[in-house]
């Protein structure tokens, strides 16, 4: 998992906006540095690492949301909605090697017992796999494996798709100037706190 990048000049005796912003723009910088990345699907620990970032950067939103006058909501769920299907291809990317190394204990299992029943056979039959002590598990770890494959397809097609339509609403832009000094705030002027940063 990719450390957070750290977040320079706060000043805990300042007012929370001015450290929020900072903070904001780290976290916001580092989703979008894995944005030449996204359209690879092999790129595994890539997009595990870019959930780990839009988790962060939700979070933060909404513990900062009190200090800035536009509504966070929208962008919250919207990270939120990337964060949710990477997590869901990440659940893929981790089950599916699970599955494969299971069937591939199993099929080398039944070829040792196999070799064992042979004996001195100068070569096997092929009806023989009639009596691997897995043979009923084969077909249902391998519709499992090809379902897994398929659903992590459609997911990362769905990822892909929505990354694409947040770039053509200009989601970065939108989300940076909402938490900017040009779109002003108010409801947290006496409010001090060092930023913190869920890391």
């Amino acid at each position: 998992m990719a450390k957070p990048r750290p977040v320079k000049g706060l000043d805990p005796d300042r007012r929370i906006r001015p450290n929020a912003r900072k903070v904001l723009r780290v976290r916001i910088d580092e989703v979008y540095s894995f944005d030449g990345l996204v359209a690879d699907p092999a790129n595994v620990k890539e997009l595990h690492d870019l959930r780990i970032a839009c988790k962060r950067l939700r979070y933060l939103l909404e513990i900062f949301a009190i200090a800035f006058d536009d509504d966070l909501t929208p962008y919250i769920d919207e990270v939120k909605g990337l964060q949710d299907l990477l997590g869901e291809i990440h659940d893929c990317d981790v089950q599916i090697p699970e599955v494969q190394a299971f069937l591939d204990e199993l099929v080398a299992e039944d070829a040792k017992a196999l070799v064992a029943a042979a004996g001195e056979a100068e070569d096997l039959d092929p009806s023989a796999v009639r009596k691997a002590p897995h043979r009923n598990d084969h077909a249902g770890l391998v519709a499992l494996l090809v379902h897994l494959q398929a659903r992590r397809e459609l997911l990362y097609r769905r990822f892909l798709e929505l990354w694409q339509e947040y770039e053509r609403k200009g989601y970065r832009a939108r989300l940076e100037y909402a938490v900017s000094e040009r779109a002003g705030a108010t409801g947290d002027g006496a409010l001090t706190s060092p930023a913190q940063d869920p890391g």
